[in-house]
């Protein structure tokens, strides 16, 4: 097979004009968010060509300490980012889900990279992109879970306080609002696993077949690289919802809602 045909900067630049069909749709149904779509676009750009040049580097010098160092890095902009739509949470809650996202990310990873690839943790040139997917994705599901935990919670204030009053346990007021949030946040990854191979080819897959990889290799990389990242978002998500729930009641049992 044929190796990928590299892009030209002057071919390359020609897909930002499909920014325009965007900001035309979004002043033509006023949505005031044509500057975000900039900022966003020109952000994307910049942090993936800063990544291209660092993982060039670390790719051509291997070293577990730039292989750790990057990773550490990777998490830490993942539990950051998943934290930042959640600001009303208590530090106790964050902490959790800090601990869950590092964790299940780690744990998940390392089983993917030395168990199913086989090839050390410290490879870069597989560890890297696979904790990429991994930690990327489970940073939406957990912020999207969270989030939607807490939305409910609020939603429902008055019956919680109804439910406290009338002497429930708060683990079992709790517990359904916990589902609800852990089943919105495995959705969207679910959704992905029904239609892919007859709605889509994954991004994955489809770099390796652009680079010259057979198919059927590709094919069940993505597999094993969904059916991780599906138990990295399940783990992380439950975790940070079951441990992270309890950090809002006291002894009292009284409930402290964000």
């Amino acid at each position: 097979m044929n190796g990928i045909i590299e892009l030209q900067i002057k071919e390359f630049l020609l897909v930002y004009l499909l920014l325009i069909v965007v900001a035309f749709i979004m002043k033509r149904c006023r949505i005031d968010k044509t500057k975000l779509l900039i900022v966003a676009s020109m952000r994307m750009t910049v942090q993936l060509m800063l990544a291209g040049f660092i993982l060039t580097y670390i790719f051509k010098n291997p070293h577990p300490a730039l292989t750790l160092t990057y990773l550490i890095c990777m998490t830490g902009f993942a539990i950051h980012r998943a934290l930042a739509g959640n600001n009303e949470i208590n530090k106790n809650f964050k902490i959790v889900i800090a601990l869950s996202v590092s964790g299940s990310g780690a744990l998940i990873v390392l089983f993917f990279v030395c168990g199913i690839v086989g090839v050390s943790f410290f490879e870069p040139q597989y560890v890297i992109p696979i904790a990429g997917m991994v930690m990327g994705n489970t940073m939406t599901g957990v912020a999207l879970g969270v989030k939607t935990f807490r939305e409910n919670i609020k939603e429902q204030r008055l019956r919680i306080n109804a439910l406290i009053n009338a002497g429930a346990a708060p683990e079992n007021i709790l517990l359904p609002f916990m589902k609800q949030a852990l089943e919105t946040a495995l959705l969207p990854t679910i959704n992905s696993m029904l239609g892919m191979g007859i709605v889509s080819l994954p991004g994955m897959m489809t770099g390796q077949i652009l680079s010259g990889t057979l198919p059927s290799t590709a094919i069940l990389y993505q597999i094993a690289m969904m059916i991780s990242i599906c138990t990295a978002v399940c783990l992380a998500t439950f975790a940070s919802l079951h441990f992270g729930m309890k950090t809002m009641y006291n002894s009292k049992n009284q409930i402290i809602i964000p």
